[in-house]
Formats: C-alpha cells, structure tokens, sequence
C-alpha cells in the first residue's frame, strides 16, 4: 500500500472511538435533558405533569440503556468527564 492509506484495522479503531464519542455524548446530552425536564415537571401545572412524568421516564429509560452500553464497553466516567469537559470548552469558545 502507499503511503497515504490507512490499514483497514487503523480505520476500524477509528471509527470504534467515534463510535465511543458519539455514545459519550449521547450520555451527556441525555443527561442534561433530564436535568432540564425535571426543572420544567417543578412548575408544570394540569395536563403538563403527565407530560413532564412520561419526558422524565424516556429520558430516564434512554439514559440508564446508553450506560449499560457504556459499560459494556468499558467507558468509564472519566471518560465522560473527559467528553463533557471538551465539550463545555467548545462552546465557549464557538
């Protein structure tokens, strides 16, 4: 091969830590809709609070299914740390 190419096994552990990345992410963000719908569910009034209890429960649902993912796959929390604190850098930056 040239130069220029990457070995297949080089792109598959590429593509196996954005995977890695894009699920951390998924966790942070899952979080932080969490944090938000139950600070929404505080002042929700009438028909709402179903509404806020069904967000809080998917969210809750998704949250718990993506960390079983993450420690089937060996991501720890300093992992996710590692993303999250990338990530709040890049938005005060952007």
């Amino acid at each position: 091969m040239e130069d220029g190419y990457m070995k297949e096994s080089e792109i598959k552990n590429i593509e196996e830590k954005e995977r890695e990345i894009e699920l951390i992410k998924n966790i942070i963000n899952t979080r932080r809709e969490l944090k938000n719908v139950d600070k929404n569910f505080e002042y929700a009034q009438d028909d709402l609070v179903d509404y806020y209890i069904y967000e809080m429960k998917a969210n809750q649902a998704k949250l718990n299914y993506l960390i079983k993912i993450a420690k089937m796959k060996g991501i720890t929390v300093d992992m996710i740390n590692d993303i999250k604190y990338r990530l709040s850098s890049d938005e005060e930056v952007g």
